[in-house]
């Protein structure tokens, strides 16, 4: 290291870089802060000094270090280290100011050099325009935060956290991410052999309301097919097709093999609380906890089994620490919203479906939440407006259909409610492809319903009984089995199905209403016919004393 008692100080910078290779950041801040002491602050030196401090955790420190020594504003890598410094702090507007830094002072004269930032100009501003983004994002300026992700991805087409951001995120509309596909400059950044791998992995990523598929893999990449990230993708949108067996069982493989998958993580716990599996939810959420206690999702877990065993507030508790944790975290904000509605706390309910349709501004989710609770409070108006933007998000979802017909037979229009409960039935049974599950028991009563209002009796029971089916004890179906069958004159199967409503919830209004009604009515209709008997037997009498005459 030493030649004629002067130090190489190239030799201590290759000493500073290798023990960053090894994870021994506090031996390489050491050397680095040698370094800059014995180059009188050489820009690298500096810069790796600051680095270096980064890794150890000082984000002050490393910030203090790069602004108090000028670099700042003469090369854009060491901008971008003192705003990352910054975002770490979560002093967003600091970050800013200082990667803004660039266009009023330098104007297109940055320096930036391989020896601050691997990888060369066009990645270094690609990961300015990522953090740019990130930082207008926990700002909550979204538009402006697409942009930014955009220009990385134009910037360097591998950079792949700027695009899971815009999906995952729910930043745009699915016309818009295959738009955003098209515009990458994939042949003129990437390698002709790349091109079809980095487009593949992309397009797996989007289209997730879209009927789930075999993905299609280029020639050469077909071990891709058990890549974890593919199958967690393709359990997605399983999910949001509503298959929740079918993605389960693939986030349940992927998980066997990576027990923390980030991207699984979330939809399974989802399905977790579609499918009712609480003691599975409950192991995760404490192994979660356990080893990741300062994510989001590990205390969204928790939450969500809380939410399922109906102890909502303590739900609530869970749901707001994740969402404290990461605030932009959409899923914690769905489920805060159910934990309220549960309970019929419909202005908080609605707060949380409010925040989160600003957090994925492109899921059709939270508005299809705001409609459901608008509907409950009878604004139909309202509800049936932000069902419609549910809709054109998602046409082929159907619990928006679902929603829409409730609000239409709400209106009286019981034509147009039957074709939407209809369309929804239709795609939840092209979607699942198998038996269906207890979820939709709803719409198949709601088609009753509306099969009744519309006088076709026997179509109405038949879609009741299917119901009944997939939920055996329910006493609202009972009730309205008895009440079709009563206005059918069965009054001995209405008075048998009351019955069967009034053994599960003794408490049944209607139920006790109508086996009054229905009794009344069968016992006028037995004192008819039996006057009508004994009228008939004095006319047998007469006609015979007659003929005896």
């Amino acid at each position: 290291m030493a030649s004629g008692g002067k130090v190489d100080i190239s030799q201590l910078r290759n000493l500073v870089r290798r023990y960053i290779d090894s994870h021994l950041y506090k031996t390489a801040l050491f050397w680095a802060d040698k370094a800059v002491s014995l180059s009188n602050g050489d820009i690298q030196d500096v810069y790796w000094f600051a680095q270096t401090l980064f890794l150890t955790g000082q984000f002050h420190r490393a910030a203090h270090a790069l602004k108090s020594r000028g670099v700042i504003q003469t090369t854009l890598a060491c901008r971008y280290l003192a705003a990352k410094c910054h975002a770490e702090l979560r002093q967003w507007q600091e970050a800013l100011d200082i990667l803004e830094m660039e266009q009023k002072e330098l104007g297109d004269k940055d320096l930036p050099t391989e020896t601050c930032f691997v990888g060369g100009t066009k990645r270094l501003e690609s990961a300015v325009s990522l953090l740019k983004g990130m930082m207008y994002e926990a700002m909550n300026n979204r538009s402006l935060a697409i942009d930014c992700y955009k220009d990385a991805l134009k910037s360097d087409v591998h950079c792949f956290e700027a695009f899971d951001l815009l999906i995952s995120h729910h930043m745009l509309t699915e016309k818009e991410e295959r738009e955003l596909l098209i515009s990458l400059p994939f042949s003129e950044q990437c390698m002709p052999e790349e091109v079809d791998l980095i487009k593949f992995l992309y397009d797996s990523k989007t289209k997730k309301y879209s009927k789930p598929i075999d993905p299609k893999l280029p020639p050469g990449l077909e071990t891709l097919h058990d890549n974890l990230d593919i199958v967690a993708g393709m359990a997605e949108r399983h999910f949001y097709n509503c298959n929740y067996s079918d993605s389960y069982k693939m986030t349940s493989a992927v998980l066997s093999s990576d027990l923390y998958h980030e991207a699984a993580l979330p939809i399974h716990i989802t399905c977790l609380v579609e499918l009712k599996k609480t003691n599975e939810l409950f192991f995760l959420g404490h192994k979660l906890v356990d080893n990741y206690p300062q994510k989001a999702v590990a205390w969204y877990a928790v939450g969500c089994y809380y939410l399922v065993i109906e102890k909502y507030e303590q739900a609530r508790r869970y749901f707001s620490k994740a969402t404290t944790l990461e605030q932009v975290y959409g899923p914690a904000w769905l489920a805060f919203g159910h934990a309220f509605a549960a309970e019929g706390e419909h202005d908080q309910a609605m707060a949380a479906y409010f925040t989160a349709s600003k957090l994925m501004p492109r899921c059709h989710l939270p508005l299809l939440y705001i409609g459901l609770e608008y509907g409950k409070t009878n604004n139909a108006k309202l509800a049936e407006r932000f069902l419609d933007q549910a809709l054109v998000l998602s046409p082929d979802d159907p619990y928006v259909k679902q929603e829409m017909g409730a609000i239409a037979f709400q209106n009286g229009d019981n034509i147009l409610a039957e074709r939407y409960f209809k369309e929804a039935l239709q795609k939840a049974e092209i979607s699942r492809g198998e038996v269906l599950s207890e979820t939709w028991e709803t719409l198949l009563n709601n088609l009753g319903h509306a099969c009744r209002k519309l006088g076709r009796y026997q179509e109405a029971i038949r879609y009741h009984k299917q119901a009944l089916v997939l939920v055996p004890k329910k006493a609202s179906t009972f009730s309205a089995l008895g009440f079709v069958n009563s206005l059918l004159g069965n009054h001995h199967e209405a008075i048998g199905y009351f019955h069967k409503a009034l053994g599960i919830q003794r408490e049944d209004t209607f139920s006790v209403h109508m086996l009054g009604q229905t009794l009344e009515q069968l016992t006028l209709e037995a004192n008819a016919q039996e006057k009508e008997a004994n009228n008939l037997s004095i006319e047998m009498d007469e006609r015979t004393d007659d003929e005896s005459d």
